[in-house]
């Protein structure tokens, strides 16, 4: 137990450092498509997911601005909990968000959930019973980020007004203001530092936000608008934009590491050859595997090699629709989709054949001849 303990402690600095990758991408082995649970409950375009530390909860919600539509059972694939939507206007006098929901966040230790709406509002909710606690109101105009600093109640959200604020969620309170994106920002990661990552729509730029020195990083590397974000580590991330790029970052280096360009392929859009737009990207946090989405009838799993400088696709999964929010779970067992007619930000193309769904796409991992105990098994 001692020795465990020690590694433990040696993964957990690892981690905080940003050097610790877990090399499971070679070992995931392709779902078959019959073992793919489909959860159905939303009836307009799922736009956000998140899933409870614990991996046993799935909180959706979608353009139908009906919050929590859904709390879902992983095991059972119950629908536990729905908070109903209402017209705008009357946020203050029932439950739920009155406009489109188009993200979300849950805290580190499974508490408070976030969401944010096209309405400007950040609500806050107690995770356990669907009670909402807060409203947050501040943004000038749809907020379109949410991540809880891991480790803590302190909230980053990012918006259409180009800005990120930061709050304090167990006091209920604005703490600041952070400026620099020139074009509406689309997403936003965090993990345990106090810093985030932003994606900037179409000024073309990631950037990293360290709050304590109010500074900012710029990257540049896409030639669209860059639609999503997510951090693999505290030193690396991934990104995808609507030019069909997937991008890997280091935090030191302005350029990215590794680009694929048109990951999802090319499609013929009435008439016009163009790629399919990178709608959400998920890492398995330190480790070596991705996962992307499009509305390319697929979503893609990646392997980050060779230090995050190569980029090498795995395989498929057959999803119809828009992926719009893609997540996996704490253990690595299981990623989640959530899939609309329906990009989540707008109307261009629809869809007609997807159902508005949240997908669970079980992960297993090919047994090895060694134990359980091997070194590297983790």
């Amino acid at each position: 137990p001692a020795d465990l303990i020690g590694d433990r402690l040696k993964e957990d600095v690892l981690e905080q450092k940003g050097r610790l990758q877990r090399l499971v991408a070679k070992e995931v082995q392709p779902p078959d498509p019959a073992s793919i649970r489909v959860l159905r409950g939303h009836q307009l375009p799922v736009t956000c997911l998140v899933i409870s530390p614990d991996d046993r909860f799935i909180f959706s919600a979608s353009k139908d601005g009906s919050l929590i539509k859904c709390k879902w059972e992983v095991e059972s694939g119950k629908r536990l909990c729905v908070v109903p939507g209402g017209r705008k206007g009357t946020e203050e006098r029932h439950m739920g968000h009155a406009s489109q929901v188009l993200c979300m966040a849950i805290s580190s230790d499974g508490k408070y959930l976030a969401t944010g709406d096209r309405n400007k509002l950040i609500m806050i909710w107690d995770a356990a019973t669907c009670k909402r606690l807060h409203i947050f109101t501040g943004h000038r105009d749809a907020v379109s980020g949410l991540s809880f600093r891991k480790g803590t109640h302190q909230l980053y959200s990012a918006s259409h007004d180009r800005c990120v604020k930061v709050w304090n969620v167990a006091e209920n309170a604005y703490m600041e203001t952070l400026f620099g994106h020139q074009d509406v920002i689309t997403g936003l990661d965090s993990l345990s530092r106090e810093c985030c990552v932003t994606a900037g729509g179409r000024d073309g730029t990631v950037r990293l936000w360290k709050i304590p020195e109010e500074t900012q990083l710029v990257f540049s590397g896409h030639q669209g608008s860059i639609d999503c974000i997510q951090l693999i580590n505290e030193e690396h991330m991934v990104s995808g934009a609507d030019d069909g790029s997937l991008a890997l970052w280091g935090l030191t280096k302005k350029k990215p590491l590794a680009l694929a360009r048109e990951a999802h392929g090319m499609q013929d859009a009435e008439g016009l050859e163009q790629p399919y737009w990178i709608s959400a990207v998920a890492a398995l946090r330190n480790s070596d595997l991705l996962a992307t989405g499009s509305h390319s009838g697929s979503v893609k799993l990646w392997k980050s090699g060779e230090g995050f400088r190569k980029l090498e696709h795995l395989w498929d999964i057959p999803l119809v629709g828009f992926v719009n929010s893609l997540k996996f779970s704490a253990s690595g067992d299981f990623l989640v989709a959530g899939i609309g007619q329906e990009h989540r930000l707008g109307r261009w193309w629809r869809v007609k054949e997807a159902k508005n769904s949240i997908c669970i796409i079980p992960l297993k991992q090919r047994v090895t001849a060694s134990g359980p105990e091997s070194p590297g098994s983790s």
